[in-house]
Parts: C-alpha cells; sequence; structure tokens
C-alpha cells in the first residue's frame, strides 16, 4: 500500500491522490442494486493523457486492478471497486477540447458530462444525439464504456454511431489511437466499436473523437391514452410499420403513470393502462403528429392528444423523465432492469412483466423506449425484508430469462457489469464467451482492468 501511494504521487498533482478512507469508500460503487463492491486502495483523478498513462504503468508494475470511473449513475455494477483497487475516475477530465461544425465533430475528454456537450455544440447550430436519462449528470467516457443510449435513440441511434475515434490507455500504458476524423474510414479492424461498451475492461478511453449532426427543428409531442399495453403496443407496430420516423416514442405502463401522478400531480389519467408519448422533428411535425394520432386512435386509443408548441412538449415529456423518481417513491430501493426485443415482441414483454410481478408479489412498473423495443421493468422493493429481496431477485432473473425467450437482448443500454454476467453467457453461448475471453487477455494479459466485470476471469 506504501508503495503504491509514492509511486502514484510521484507524477500526479497534489489533491489527485486520494486516502482518506471515508472519502475512498464514497467511490466504491454506481447506482445498480445487487451488485457487490470492495474497498479501494486508493482513488485517484488525473487530468491529463500522462497522467493516465504513469496511473497504469504503476499498477502493471505493482500488478493491482484499477477500475475505472466516469459520474457513476451506471446501473450494472460496472464502476464498483474491488479491493485493494485503484479506482481510477475520470471526472478531472472534462475539457470539449474542439467542435468542427465542418467536419461535424467533436474532440472531448471522458469526463464532460453528456448534457455539457450538448450545449456546447447548440452553440453551433449541431446536435449531439445520445441523450441518457440521466444526461445532466453522466459523462461522455460512461457513455462509451456502457454504450449508452437515451431517449431519441428510435431515429438517431445509440452512442456507438457517433464515436468515430479514441485514444485510449492500455493496460501496461501505452497509448493508442483508434479510429478516424474522416466522415469514412475502413483501415483495419474496427478497434474503436471493440473498446465502445467494454465498460473500461480492455483500456481507459481518455479522448474520443464524436460524430455530430445538424441541429433539427424544436420537436413536437403527443399524448396517447391506452385501455391495454397491447393496444399502446399495437400502435407502435402501425407507427413504425408505416415508416415514420420519430424523434421519440416512449411508453409508459399504468404503474408508472400513477406513480409520477403521485410524485407530481401532473394531471395525467388515472384510468389509462398504457400512455404512449411520440414526439417528432421534423420540418411539419404538426402533420406527422395527426397521422401518428389517427394510428393510435385506430389501435383503440382513447385520446390522442398533440402538443400545440414546444413548451406544451416539453411538459409532457417531463413526465418521462420523472418515471424513475415517481417509481423509486413507492418502496425503499429498486432494481431497474434493461431488456430490449423486437418491436413486434413488445406486447408480450410488457404482459409477461405484469404477469411476474403478480406471481412474485412485487411492485414492478415499466417505461420503455418503445420505438426500438428497449423495456426498462422497475423492480420496487424492500431490502431490510429479506424474503421481498429474494422475490425481487427472482423476479429480475424472470424478466431476463423472458427478454431471451422473446428473441431479446439483455441489455438494450445499460450495459454488463456484475450484475449481468452469467446472463451474457446465456445469451452469447460458449463459442462467443471464448473469443471475447481471448480478446480480453490480449489488451488487459494480466486481468488488471476493472477485473470480475463483463466476463469472469479464465478458471
Amino acid at each position: 500500500m506504501g508503495d503504491l501511494i509514492e509511486l502514484l504521487s510521484e507524477a500526479l498533482p497534489t489533491g489527485a491522490v486520494i486516502t482518506d478512507p471515508d472519502v475512498v469508500t464514497s467511490y466504491a460503487n454506481d447506482m445498480a442494486s445487487f451488485c457487490a463492491a470492495g474497498t479501494p486502495a486508493v482513488v485517484v483523478l488525473p487530468r491529463t493523457v500522462e497522467q493516465v498513462q504513469h496511473v497504469m504503468r504503476t499498477a502493471t508494475a505493482l500488478r493491482v486492478p484499477v477500475v475505472p470511473q466516469g459520474a457513476r449513475t451506471g446501473l450494472s455494477g460496472a464502476a464498483n471497486a474491488t479491493d485493494g483497487c485503484v479506482v481510477l475516475s475520470l471526472v478531472k477530465m472534462d475539457r470539449v477540447l474542439e467542435i468542427d461544425p465542418v467536419d461535424r465533430i467533436a474532440v472531448v475528454e471522458p469526463g464532460v458530462v453528456n448534457a455539457t456537450l450538448s450545449r456546447a455544440v447548440a452553440e453551433h447550430g449541431l446536435y449531439y444525439p445520445p441523450d441518457p436519462s440521466s444526461w445532466e449528470q453522466c459523462t461522455i467516457g460512461g457513455n462509451i464504456g456502457t454504450a449508452s443510449g437515451g431517449l431519441c435513440c428510435v431515429k438517431y441511434g445509440v452512442t456507438a454511431e457517433y464515436v468515430l475515434g479514441l485514444d485510449v490507455v492500455l493496460a501496461d500504458g501505452r497509448l493508442l489511437t483508434t479510429g478516424r476524423r474522416t466522415a469514412k474510414g475502413v483501415a483495419g479492424y474496427d478497434l474503436t466499436r471493440l473498446f465502445v461498451g467494454s465498460e473500461g475492461s480492455l483500456g481507459i478511453v481518455v479522448r474520443a473523437v464524436l460524430a455530430l449532426k445538424p441541429a433539427p427543428p424544436a420537436q413536437l409531442a403527443l399524448a396517447a391514452e391506452f385501455p391495454s399495453v397491447a393496444a399502446a403496443c399495437e400502435a407502435v407496430r402501425n407507427i413504425m410499420a408505416r415508416g415514420h420516423a420519430p424523434s421519440l416514442l416512449e411508453l409508459m405502463d399504468a404503474t408508472t403513470v400513477r406513480a409520477v401522478n403521485s410524485m407530481a400531480h401532473m394531471g395525467l389519467p388515472e384510468s389509462t393502462e398504457a400512455l404512449l408519448l411520440a414526439a417528432f422533428d421534423t420540418p411539419d411535425p404538426a402533420a406527422d403528429l395527426a397521422a401518428v394520432a389517427e394510428l393510435c386512435r385506430a389501435a383503440g386509443a382513447t385520446e390522442a392528444v398533440p402538443a400545440e408548441d414546444a413548451a406544451e412538449s416539453e411538459l409532457l415529456l417531463q413526465a418521462r423523465r420523472m418515471s424513475l423518481p415517481a417509481l423509486e417513491r413507492l418502496r425503499p430501493a429498486t432494481m431497474i432492469d434493461d431488456v430490449c426485443v423486437p418491436r413486434s415482441r413488445l406486447a408480450e414483454m410488457l404482459d409477461g412483466t405484469t404477469a411476474i410481478a403478480r406471481e412474485h408479489g412485487l411492485t414492478i412498473g415499466v417505461v420503455a423506449h418503445a420505438g426500438d423495443g428497449n423495456t426498462h421493468p422497475v423492480v420496487c422493493f424492500d431490502p431490510a425484508d429479506p424474503d421481498e429481496t429474494r422475490r425481487a431477485r427472482a423476479s429480475f432473473d424472470a424478466i431476463m430469462a423472458l427478454g431471451l425467450e422473446l428473441g431479446g437482448t439483455i441489455t438494450g443500454e445499460h450495459g454488463v457489469g456484475l450484475l449481468k454476467k452469467d446472463w451474457l453467457a446465456r445469451e452469447a453461448g460458449p463459442v462467443a464467451m471464448e473469443l471475447q475471453r481471448g480478446v480480453k487477455a490480449v489488451f488487459d494479459p494480466l486481468g488488471l482492468l476493472n477485473p470480475g466485470k463483463v466476463l469472469d476471469p479464465p478458471a
């Protein structure tokens, strides 16, 4: 321990090496439930690429594991510490280094907050689409590490589609540059995509080249009420089948609607069994919303009301953003799932989740990025009640199994981390897991980078 602190301090500025036990412990975990966290030996907060390289060279020399972290808003345990590790927090590397309106790129450090980047590029008439719900807190490095998504994915896609190139510090301290700054490029294996979603297990992202888009017009939204989840999902099917391109298509089940009403008194209809929110940022969003409203009514919507302006649209979307805080008030703890299924199976996923809640005697609210089939069942439980905790964990596993049965995936945007390692093996199969372990061994032969996350170490 003494050698580690002394060697780290040799090339890190005053205040960048934290050893105070209370402060160190505060960096132990992210926001996931049911994920163990160890006690770090030390927390370091570098500000430069060279300082990150020094940390990795020191860790390699002493064979000390390193757990990279951003804002720790993740929901899979990917940022949880292991006993005796170096927590490498990248939040101080928070500069937007370049915004280029001609090439439509931004070059950023990993600690830049998503919303900060979005506002910075907006000043140039540009748009960075990936917008996780935690966009006011989460960092670009964390978004890259977990391949995060957001509300706009139905039209604009996920983080992986906007990462053009990376600078990555490898486990032994070498600096690797991947990808490009150009609009096109296919030279060699796509190492950039390999790092996106790797959860810090292959290298430390210290700089990213991100693609930008022209800023779209302000979006207009619509709220449609349905007497059943099946009717709402039928509307989703029809909207997508008719070729519409909403900038947002979100679904809230009855449990979530009532929770939001209870918390925020928004006047949402208590009688609805599913609330569908659609938005368009097209040149004529009113016409698009009118067409979607007709499709919703044809599917059985009792109401389909377009907003009249951007302010009213924002009020509608506030209800969706309040979903998680509202559900968190129902019980002392929540476990947030993240299962993505084909759009054609969305109703089966939601109805199956309702049946699982009933079977286990739990409250489970569901919000979904309905346009891309990404559901977020939120299991509400009391961790002080052992039986309720057991049922919560059992319901989580049942939801995972249901997603795979429906041809889906165990995670659409939250990542694997600690929470879903066993389920990754079930989804990927033995051949894929063997190859993934081989990739890990090439980049991190000593197994020091975020050990125990995504993949178990070789037996």
